[in-house]
């Protein structure tokens, strides 16, 4: 018989990845990122957009040059005519008009802004009115935070009420569990890399809670298949069973995340690398980020983090304690393995075939012997006879 390969194993759940029996590791990894990632928040923060940190934008005509000589050209200008100034992104960016790039800067003054809008145009040979700067503040950043985190609680409480409903409170807790630390995960990615936090990372971040939760939902109804009575025989632990769960949807679930990815790394890799396409950057990067967390999340943290909630509940402590019991009764052979035949006794008697056959077809108490009747026999009484007469003597 061929060898089956891992794929084919995962697909038909025969893989036996022991992923819930490894949980206390999983549980560590997961607390040591969660620490690293809180203190990057304390110690490196986040790099804020303008939309969040204040500062100004100019837009210049991408006909001045590449993308990197707009950038130290406007540096060089601020460094003079902005106060010591500088640019924080620069992207390239797509309009009507035509291509432009969008250089953001740290906060200036009306004043500043105005010299340093003049001195651009001067220094790329544009007219001024062809230069075009906003100032935006740091009020309109603080209010989509302070409406994302009001959406984020609504939509935490919502979904603890369908799975509550769905599931259980035990599933709706291990499911925000994941979803929690997913957010924060993505959020110490990007703390440590220094991605930039922009309206369109909040969008991101919201929008991978609906993927970050799908996943866990098709493990935990595979899990609740596979739970189903599970007290009633002495097979599996209830760990067990939901090992067995994810093995069995870990396929599904790997093929919904690299489909998923697959489009979103097109977005950001070709649509914003490539193409130069910066403000897909960062709708695309959270995105890509989160998605793949929230597949190890759903995973590794979900399911694990359930077995060892329900590891709690009285009634599952007890059939686990059954099934270590018997299996340790086999061990020693006390019990015969399910499904074994029944093994021969010492004080049984070797039996002889002959003696078998005749015992088979010898007649069973108090049956009646299965021969034919005589033709002509009434009564039951033998044919020809007369009743108790000898030699069936007619009655005169």
């Amino acid at each position: 018989m061929a060898k089956t390969g891992l794929a084919s194993r995962l697909y038909a759940g025969e893989a036996g990845i022991n992923i819930v029996g490894r949980r206390k590791l999983w549980f560590s990894v997961a607390g040591a990122l969660i620490l690293i990632a809180v203190l990057s928040f304390a110690l490196r923060g986040f790099s804020l957009g303008i939309e969040f940190a204040g500062g100004n934008s100019f837009q210049v005509p991408a006909s001045v040059g590449t993308l990197e000589h707009a950038e130290t050209t406007t540096d060089n200008v601020l460094g003079t005519a902005g106060g010591g100034a500088e640019v924080v992104t620069a992207q390239k960016v797509g309009g009507t008009g035509g291509d432009y790039y969008e250089m953001r800067t740290t906060q200036l003054t009306a004043e500043q802004a105005n010299a340093a809008k003049a001195e651009m145009a001067r220094q790329f040979g544009l007219q001024p009115d062809q230069i075009s700067g906003n100032q935006v503040s740091e009020a309109w950043g603080s209010q989509v935070t302070s409406r994302a985190l009001l959406g984020l609680v609504i939509f935490i409480v919502l979904v603890m009420v369908y799975l509550v409903l769905r599931f259980e409170w035990r599933m709706a807790v291990a499911a925000v569990s994941s979803l929690v630390v997913n957010l924060f995960l993505t959020a110490g990615i990007y703390s440590l890399v220094g991605f930039e936090v922009t309206p369109s990372t909040i969008i991101g971040f919201l929008t991978i809670l609906g993927f970050a939760l799908y996943d866990v939902v098709v493990v935990f109804d595979k899990v609740q298949e596979n739970t189903r009575g599970i007290t009633a025989n002495n097979n599996q632990t209830y760990g067990e069973a939901a090992n067995l769960a994810i093995n069995q949807s870990l396929m599904r679930s790997l093929n919904t995340s690299v489909v998923a990815l697959l489009p979103v790394g097109g977005l950001l890799f070709i649509g914003a690398g490539l193409l130069g396409a910066g403000t897909l950057k960062d709708l695309g990067l959270v995105l890509f980020v989160g998605m793949a967390v929230a597949f190890l999340t759903s995973i590794l943290l979900a399911t694990p983090l359930l077995v060892l909630l329900k590891n709690y509940e009285p009634r599952i402590q007890a059939h686990n304690k059954r099934v270590l019991a018997r299996r340790g009764a086999v061990a020693r052979g006390e019990v015969a393995p399910k499904g074994a035949p029944r093994p021969v006794q010492e004080a049984d008697e070797p039996v002889d075939p002959e003696a078998a056959a005749l015992a088979g077809a010898a007649p069973k108490v108090g049956v009646r012997p299965a021969g034919k009747r005589a033709t002509g026999a009434r009564g039951g009484r033998p044919a020809g006879g007369g009743g108790n007469r000898p030699g069936g003597a007619k009655r005169r």
